[in-house]
């Protein structure tokens, strides 16, 4: 295989379509027998052990069959329910959502295709999974559109909550940081949005311990509680609009992609103010095996920010940064490390990439600049809550169609 259709095939295979079946691995006998047959639809046995096998080579969370069963049987049901409604859609529009699709690997839909087809996947599986997703995507708009209609008072509830004028807000999150080296932001990104179609707590940490790069992983992505207004505005919002279980959507970092998952919200009895900017320095020490120790012993030796000038003593100048920007500004890894830190606190678990190699940053909070925020995107938020409804929505939906179902395993 080209190095160009590896690619591709990595941002098909992290983007949750079926592919061919792995070589060597176990297939019926005969794989037109039906597997699974969901009121008057039938799955193959083929259909089956295809997504098994998918599902095997991304290593997800949980057990290979019944996560398979459960997606075909979903997958049943949402085109059923499209049938119900008479609801179609035409060729352009999935030839437009191929492209899109494509777009997300960063390719042209025919080089898309050329790849996937070098890769043994036959065109008509990625045409009939697109069909599919815009099926549904029509049925909950048509069934659910006016009911995921926000009020003024909604927006406002939001706001209230950003800008914490009637009280503190702190969240108890779990993350998922995926590298995302120069050339795999796309591979990265899908596979992101694919942890996102998890629903419990439980799959998330799963995921985190398998995947995530950040040093969460440990305790399955876990993070103790934050502070909101402590956290980067774009992420901010995105968790104001979200219910316990859901998750953001990807947040971009240096060289890496983020996703948060809220496990709890609550108010504060004393009032708190949104960090408007902060005063942080860092201090890059040199990749190796023994950074982690000089880390501690820097740790040990300093109290505040300006302790740092004097063990920056004698090495370039870019070794030590002293920043004092708006919160929007700092980046966002950074961002989210320095929310867990109060003022001359220090962390050492983030990394950059520079002309001499790697470095450890060694991540100290000299103090925050804090207001409350007076200038919110009603629109961003709107946006925010009608996507937050509609999957809700959507989800119950689902669910209620699979409750209703005869499903039978032959």
């Amino acid at each position: 295989m080209t190095t160009k259709a590896a690619r591709i095939f990595i941002a098909w295979v992290l983007a949750t379509v079926l592919i061919s079946p792995l070589p060597g691995a176990a297939q019926s006998e005969n794989p037109l027998t039906p597997a699974v047959r969901v009121n008057n639809a039938v799955a193959t046995q083929y259909d089956l052990d295809q997504r098994v096998n998918f599902l095997r080579l991304l290593n997800l969370p949980g057990d290979p069959e019944q996560v398979a069963t459960d997606g075909l049987i979903d997958d049943l049901l949402r085109v059923e329910a499209a049938k119900t409604l008479g609801i179609n859609v035409t060729d352009e529009q999935v030839q437009a959502g191929m492209a899109e699709f494509a777009g997300r690997a960063e390719l042209g839909v025919d080089e898309f295709i050329q790849g996937i087809e070098q890769a043994g996947i036959d065109v008509r599986t990625f045409r009939d999974f697109v069909r599919a997703g815009l099926l549904w995507n029509a049925v909950v708009r048509a069934r659910f559109a006016p009911r995921a209609q926000i009020g003024e008072a909604e927006i406002d509830r939001a706001i209230a909550l950003a800008s914490q004028s009637r009280g503190g807000v702190r969240v108890l999150l779990s993350e998922i940081v995926l590298p995302a080296p120069e050339g795999q932001e796309a591979a990265a990104r899908l596979q992101a949005e694919e942890i996102r179609r998890l629903t419990s707590v439980r799959d998330f940490e799963n995921a985190a311990s398998t995947f995530s790069a950040a040093p969460s992983r440990t305790q399955g992505g876990r993070i103790d509680w934050l502070s909101i207004g402590n956290l980067p505005p774009a992420l901010r919002v995105q968790l104001l609009t979200l219910s316990p279980g859901q998750i953001t959507a990807p947040v971009e970092l240096p060289g890496a992609i983020a996703i948060f998952q809220l496990r709890a919200i609550e108010d504060t009895v004393a009032p708190g103010a949104e960090t408007l900017s902060v005063d942080y320095a860092v201090y890059h020490i040199p990749g190796g095996g023994d950074a982690p120790a000089q880390a501690q012993d820097i740790r040990n030796r300093v109290d505040t920010c300006d302790d740092l000038y004097g063990v920056a003593q004698g090495r370039p100048e870019e070794a030590l940064e002293r920043n004092i920007l708006p919160l929007a500004e700092v980046p966002a890894d950074i961002a989210v490390e320095l929310a867990r830190l109060d003022e001359n606190e220090s962390s050492a678990v983030l990394t950059r990439s520079g002309p001499d190699g790697e470095t450890l940053m060694f991540l100290m909070l000299c103090s925050r600049v804090t207001e409350q925020i007076e200038d919110v995107s009603r629109e961003e938020i709107r946006s925010q809550l009608v996507n937050q409804r509609l999957t809700s929505l959507a989800d119950s939906y689902l669910a209620e169609l699979r409750a209703d179902a005869t499903i039978v395993f032959p």
